[in-house]
């Protein structure tokens, strides 16, 4: 049901009368939205807050982003945190996200987050909360980002950034008619639009936008993190076997396309985003070797598994979005 949703939704025809029926839902979905928005009271933290979010639902390079503007903040002297609701994971009060954590308790990206960014990371059902838990337990954090939590309306925040992909806004419609969590016309509040790739989507004007490349590294092998290698060079390792390209993220064609671009063949096997792996998902793959992305790596380390292959991908912006976002929180009023 959701595959087929999410292919009505991205359509190149804008509107499928198959989902007519669901109309009354996104407008009720419409009215519960405005309604806790109007009615919930934000809570200030001590600290600046970066909320890096979506309109859409599912993935558009959240993470990413969030990993690029905690390196570059802290080249200019930061100190940020990263907070999360760690959807996915069982963690529901406000807990810390350790290298060693297993991705069912505190959910795939954020595990990512701690394993890549190099700054303490909290997760929580309330965000406000984790970042409250995150600063207590790391008192010279002086900047939090949020990853997601655009619609969580408990968090004040001091910048909002949302992140498109190619997939833009879709057929434009609220949940579950449409892809998207807000209409878009809560673009005109936000700091800024991120594009990641090619994005075709009017913004309103004087909303600044920034566009974003995912840069992909050296592949590693799954359970040899040490071991890696150029993609030619895994080509020629793995010449005459099959490739197995699997990827449960927002939009996996992304990074399909990716892997095509440097010159590789395979088959697709997409998953649901966030999708829990177990061997059996995975055991088409035995007679030849696996291609998946970091966040999926995340949460098939611990599986009996043959020969796979991680490729991490790096974020690329320009950095006038840096010196946007530190304008920002200067001129932030005192909490």
């Amino acid at each position: 049901m959701a595959r087929w949703l999410q292919r009505l939704w991205f359509a190149r025809r804008r509107f499928n009368p198959a989902l007519c029926f669901l109309l009354p839902l996104s407008l009720l979905f419409f009215l519960l939205a405005g309604g806790k928005r109007r009615f919930t009271k934000p809570q200030r933290l001590p600290t600046p807050v970066i909320v890096v979010g979506n309109l859409i639902v599912g993935g558009a390079g959240k993470t990413p982003l969030t990993l690029w503007l905690a390196g570059r903040l802290r080249q200019r002297g930061w100190r940020p945190g990263i907070i999360s609701r760690g959807y996915g994971g069982s963690a529901v009060a406000p807990r810390a996200v350790e290298t060693a954590a297993s991705p069912l308790a505190v959910g795939d990206e954020p595990l990512l987050l701690a394993r890549r960014a190099g700054v303490p990371v909290w997760v929580g059902g309330d965000r406000a909360a984790a970042g409250q838990a995150l600063l207590a337990a790391n008192p010279d954090v002086d900047l939090l980002l949020c990853d997601d939590g655009l619609q969580h309306q408990r968090l004040a925040r001091d910048v909002e950034l949302v992140v498109f992909d190619s997939r833009g806004a879709g057929n434009g419609w609220l949940l579950p008619a449409g892809p998207l969590r807000e209409p878009l016309a809560r673009l005109q509040t936000v700091d800024a639009v991120i594009c990641n790739g090619a994005v075709d989507l009017p913004l309103p004007n004087g909303v600044p936008r920034f566009a974003m490349r995912l840069q992909p590294g050296a592949f590693y092998c799954l359970n040899q993190p040490e071991q890696s290698c150029s993609p030619d060079f895994l080509a020629k390792r793995l010449a005459g076997r099959p490739l197995y390209a699997v990827a449960g993220i927002g939009d996996p064609e992304r990074f399909f396309r990716t892997l095509e671009a440097l010159g590789l063949t395979f088959s697709r096997h997409p998953f649901p985003d966030h999708h829990a792996y177990t061997a059996a998902d995975l055991a088409f793959a035995a007679d030849g070797a696996l291609l998946m992305t970091e966040k999926d790596a995340v949460k098939c380390a611990g599986l009996a598994l043959g020969e796979a292959w991680v490729l991490p991908v790096e974020a690329e912006l320009p950095p006038a979005l840096v010196e946007l976002v530190v304008e920002k929180i200067r001129g932030r009023s005192p909490a």
